[in-house]
């Protein structure tokens, strides 16, 4: 079993303590280019991608749980600590802590590094506010074998402590781009080959409707707007085409995670029919 290094952190004024809880703000996260990833999955996650975590936080029960995780952090470098139950009440973020948390060092890439790999799938989140959304499409995107999610200068931070849980370790997973106006950013992925498909419910062909004349098939990138307005006129006209959810039944409309979902799944399926690819069952829904 792993040792962690130096005895049980019981005070929230420890200096280790205080600086891990100053990253519960935006411009300290900045400032030091770190966050923190609560839970074994997001702890997990951050393991598994190597040269992430730079220090371990865990209860005595934790590391009982969680004993390998805390070999590999130490394996890896990181700094492992104990800390009592109400020292994690103090880091984590949840009203019910899983006794777990990681300080990571930032991910993101700039976006020259996305569009050289040649991207099939890609997200553009613009003025997207909602931390839980914006992380959920993070996770879908990662399910429907997207490269990148790129989140513009508008959108919310996606280290936000609910952004990160929400993505469920999918933070670790795909090529996480900070930055830049929409327009910019369209520019750059038209130039890397991609369609921009902006997904907006007033207007546009509906998706079923898309991939007859083979749309949905060529390399895509998806803008996705904000959760009560969507996407504004002059963000719209910078898009290839516009694209709406069909709604087959009473509900007014779908939200932001849900129709991301469906316009993800439906460019992978076409993808990987035009290609003869395959796919993975998902496990059941954590």
């Amino acid at each position: 079993m792993s040792q962690p290094s130096g005895p049980e952190l019981t005070s929230i004024r420890s200096p280790r303590v205080k600086a891990a809880r100053q990253l519960g703000k935006r411009a300290l996260r900045l400032r030091a280019r770190s966050f923190l990833a609560e839970g074994p999955q997001a702890v997990g996650e951050a393991l598994a991608r190597g040269g992430v975590v730079t220090e371990l936080f865990l209860t005595a029960a934790a590391r009982s749980r969680h004993a390998g995780q805390a070999a590999q952090a130490s394996r890896q470098g990181a700094a492992v600590h104990t800390v009592s139950g109400e020292v994690m009440a103090e880091l984590a973020q949840t009203i019910t802590p899983q006794g777990i948390l990681a300080v990571c060092r930032f991910v993101d890439v700039p976006l020259s590094a996305l569009t050289a790999a040649a991207p099939r799938l890609v997200v553009l989140l613009a003025n997207v506010r909602d931390p839980g959304n914006a992380g959920t499409v993070l996770r879908t995107a990662d399910a429907a074998g997207a490269r990148g999610v790129v989140f513009s200068d508008a959108s919310v931070d996606p280290y936000n402590s609910k952004c990160v849980r929400a993505s469920a370790g999918s933070i670790f997973h795909v090529d996480l781009v900070q930055g830049g106006s929409v327009g910019e950013v369209v520019a750059r992925l038209r130039e890397a080959g991609l369609r921009v498909l902006a997904a907006d419910g007033s207007s546009g062909q509906p998706l079923d409707q898309a991939e007859p004349r083979g749309v949905l098939s060529e390399p895509t990138a998806w803008l996705f707007g904000n959760e009560a307005w969507g996407l504004p006129a002059d963000i719209l006209a910078l898009a290839d085409e516009t694209v709406a959810v069909p709604i087959y039944g009473q509900a007014e409309s779908l939200n932001l995670a849900a129709a991301a979902a469906v316009c993800l799944y439906a460019s992978a399926w076409a993808q990987r029919a035009n290609e003869g690819g395959g796919c993975r069952t998902a496990p059941a829904t954590r």
